[in-house]
């Protein structure tokens, strides 16, 4: 099946790879965005969804049969951040319906509707693990939550499909993404071998001894594809990731032998990222002049604080699939192998030397 899509936060990591697994099934793409996009085979479309007239014209042309949300804007509070948030989900599905409502809406959440926002991330009464979508929301005000409601209200007011998707962190590429671990660890990594600073895991003892899993962009893409051709899926919340477990204690050792480093020893204390990395803008530019990389501005690619909230939480955290593997999704992509794919491309790019 295929049709055309809106895809809606399209120059980000997980819309850039919805992009690309879209336009080569064959399907008519539009990208949505603040700035025009210029991936091949998307039809940039430029609006602010804070803007809900703007947003409206933006969209007056457009007949999607799937829409794809992948965007989000940081806000200083869990207050703003719902507040905007709902409000660019709400404008988006208004301006939508004006011309006849699409047929199926996906949504892009992730964990934190289990682990909470990042005021209260990971603290309190938690659901035990690993997280089923069954749990059910935790009793916090969350943007995540806000913009399910209105996704729900507009579907039951439109008459449209919709899935929501959960996926644990994203691994894929994004050059000025707020959330980008991969990229994140790759410039690291880099740093780490031009200055001869032992790579050091930045997170809790408990991430580097317990279980964890993560979330293949391309992944995730499929999975929002197959929800939205699949009708038995219709009306649901899904958990997604790659389908592998692993241990930090394990993949750090990967990750290092990939930059041709050794990992330094864990002893159990925290070294955050955002701590390491503070002074590393200069080094950082002239890596990049000197090697003609794609991007000097370190603060474009690197996202400590929140490589930090992952790999400092001080619990386990796995994800239950059953659900989508029920419906028939059994699409699987081993972990260790989307970092590399990821450094891999970022070094085609010239985004690492």
């Amino acid at each position: 099946m295929t049709g055309t899509a809106l895809i809606v936060g399209a120059s980000g990591i997980v819309g850039s790879a919805t992009a690309e697994l879209l336009v080569g099934e064959g399907w008519t793409v539009h990208g949505l965005a603040r700035r025009p996009v210029t991936q091949a085979g998307v039809q940039p479309v430029v609006a602010d969804l804070l803007d809900a007239d703007a947003t409206a014209t933006a969209l007056a042309d457009l007949r999607p049969d799937a829409v794809f949300i992948a965007t989000w804007l940081r806000q200083d509070s869990e207050a703003e951040n719902i507040r905007v948030n709902a409000a660019m989900v709400r404008n988006l599905l208004d301006g939508l319906r004006t011309h006849g409502a699409p047929r199926h809406v996906a949504l892009v959440t992730g964990l934190k509707h289990y682990l909470g926002p990042f005021e209260a991330y990971g603290k309190g009464s938690l659901p035990q693990t690993p997280f089923r979508e069954e749990q059910g929301r935790l009793d916090v005000e969350n943007f995540y939550y806000a913009q399910e409601d209105e996704l729900f209200a507009a579907a039951a007011r439109d008459g449209f499909t919709w899935s929501v998707h959960r996926p644990h962190t994203v691994i894929g590429k994004a050059v000025g993404n707020a959330m980008n671990m991969g990229t994140t660890l790759a410039v690291y990594a880099t740093l780490c071998r031009e200055t001869g600073r032992p790579f050091r895991f930045p997170g809790s003892a408990a991430q580097w001894n317990g279980l964890t899993d993560m979330t293949d962009a391309a992944q995730l893409a499929r999975h929002m594809l197959w929800a939205a051709t699949t009708p038995a899926a219709a009306n649901e919340a899904f958990n997604v990731v790659d389908g592998d477990v692993f241990r930090w204690s394990w993949m750090w050792g990967r990750i290092a032998g990939w930059f041709g480093l050794e990992p330094a020893p864990f002893d159990g204390t925290v070294r955050p990222l955002e701590t390491q990395m503070a002074d590393d803008a200069a080094t950082w530019r002239r890596i990049a002049a000197r090697d003609g990389l794609a991007e000097a501005d370190l603060s474009r690619l690197a996202s400590p604080w929140h490589t930090d909230a992952d790999l400092g939480r001080p619990i386990e955290v796995v994800t239950d699939m059953s659900k989508s593997r029920r419906l028939g999704f059994t699409a699987y992509r081993p972990t260790d192998d989307a970092f590399f794919a990821l450094f891999d491309r970022l070094r085609a790019d010239r985004i690492i030397p």
